[in-house]
């Protein structure tokens, strides 16, 4: 197989593409790309899932999230630096394979497509049931399969759609946080009542009141909610200015994750006591914006977490359409799902939607077995993909900085100290997965996978030599 630089519009550095593969149409504005990456550190994992690491960590969680975020923030600097030299609907699945081997790309590109595509499975079935909640007359998996075959259809008709939608959810969701961080800061100052100083920061069992073992469990929760930000790497290569763009959308990811992470879940350790059994039940905001009086809090917030999975649904569908598109015209899964209709990777689109529709079955057919491994696997995927795109960017950017230095708009902090801190920090996650069981399993099923990428890599890579020395021979 052999690959062409493809000349992305308007003198962007080219793109790395199959000779054989079509081209994608290039309908992402830069106002889509900077509102996705503005909103794509928001979802559900923010609004209601932190509770839960808020009721494992207690205030610590802040610090928790402060670490995770400088991790992210330096893979998306990777990842950002690479994207910006070389365009690519793969993403980093085309970078590992061009730097490590075609089983690096085939690794990634295939845990990552699994990640998104079980999220949606998962993002469905919580939608589903907000609004059977609403109207009942309709049941929970009726309306997984409305938002499964809408987005589905939206996906498949342009990919302007797609930067329509998450636009406009992503608007949302930013207006939403930062009502919440003025409201919050507001009532720690005293607007709304007695400033509530550090009582609740210190004041039921100290700062860190569950200890190591409690860090440990809000560690796994708080690099969740991070997962599926480097989609804004993979739409890039389908707008205007692949380059320019990325590089924007990276440079800015720093400020977000600073304070729509960090600085809500201050707010909410700060107004509210950690142990409060609202904080995991009802999630954190709805327990501040009662706390506050805020009428009607609890709709307000099943509103905006509906946006917010409907969102994570229609941003995993787009992502992992292209990660399957990427990866099957590198010759890395079957032929079938090549195809393009108006520049829309239209069987990848439904090949997608199809496995996160029979997840969805999984899920109500052995919700505890099959659709519980699924969604283990799925969550430590990323961290094999951040680890893929650390080993990387270190031979990537030696390789640029020697050929090409030119293509390096975007360059990764304190090259390669960073990358290396970036590393080890992932590799200690590893290790304290592994000292759990819960996240022992998921290593020990992830691990499998894993495996079987790389066999399965090595087989279609022997069978391609074979067939290149029978036609030699």
């Amino acid at each position: 197989m052999t690959r062409t630089l493809a000349q992305s519009p308007q003198g962007s550095p080219p793109a790395v593409q199959d000779d054989a593969a079509p081209v994608l149409s290039h309908g992402l504005k830069q106002r889509h790309l900077s509102m996705i990456a503005l909103g794509g550190v928001i979802g559900a994992g923010l609004f209601v899932g932190s509770g839960v690491g808020i009721a494992a960590a207690g205030p610590a969680i802040v610090l928790l999230f402060a670490g995770t975020g400088a991790l992210v923030m330096l893979i998306m600097r990777m990842l950002g630096e690479m994207s910006a030299a070389r365009p690519s609907t793969g993403s980093f699945s085309v970078h590992a394979e061009e730097e490590l081997g075609s089983w690096a790309g085939t690794t990634s590109g295939w845990m990552y497509w699994l990640m998104l595509t079980a999220g949606v499975a998962a993002e469905a079935t919580a939608a589903g049931s907000i609004m059977h909640n609403w109207v009942p007359f309709i049941p929970a998996y009726g309306w997984v399969a409305i938002f499964m075959v809408f987005f589905c259809a939206s996906n498949l008709t342009a990919v302007k759609n797609f930067g329509e939608f998450e636009f406009w959810f992503s608007a949302i969701k930013v207006t939403v946080i930062v009502a919440f961080l003025v409201l919050g800061v507001l009532a720690i100052l005293g607007v709304f009542g007695p400033p509530p100083g550090t009582q609740h920061l210190v004041g039921h069992g100290g700062f860190f009141p569950t200890g190591a073992a409690g860090l440990a469990a809000g560690l796994l929760t708080t690099i969740s909610g991070f997962a599926g930000l480097e989609t804004v790497t993979i739409a890039a290569a389908e707008s205007d200015n692949p380059s320019r763009n990325v590089a924007r959308a990276v440079r800015t990811a720093v400020w977000r994750i600073a304070v729509f992470y960090i600085g809500s879940m201050a707010v909410v350790v700060t107004l509210v006591p950690w142990n409060d059994p609202k904080v995991a039940a009802d999630g954190p905001y709805v327990t501040v914006l009662d706390r506050l009086g805020i009428p009607a809090a609890g709709t307000i917030m099943q509103i905006v977490v509906l946006i917010a999975l409907l969102s994570a649904m229609n941003a995993n569908i787009y992502g992992s359409s292209r990660m399957a598109y990427s990866l099957v015209s590198r010759g890395q899964g079957p032929r079938f799902l090549n195809r393009v209709t108006r520049g829309v990777p239209a069987a990848a689109v439904l090949a997608s939607c199809l496995f996160g529709f029979v997840a969805v079955v999984a899920g109500i057919i052995w919700p505890s077995t099959v659709f519980a491994w699924l969604l283990n696997i799925a969550g430590c995927s990323v961290l094999v993909v951040w680890t893929i795109v650390c080993l990387t960017q270190l031979r990537m950017r030696r390789r640029l900085e020697r050929e090409q230095p030119e293509l390096l708009m975007v360059r990764m902090w304190a090259f390669p100290y960073l990358t290396w801190v970036a590393l080890a920090a992932i590799l200690g996650i590893f290790a304290v997965m592994a000292a759990g069981s819960d996240g022992r399993h998921q290593l020990i099923g992830t691990a499998v996978v894993v495996a079987a990428l790389i066999a399965g890599d090595r087989l279609r890579r022997r069978r391609q030599q074979r067939a290149v020395d029978g036609a030699q021979g």
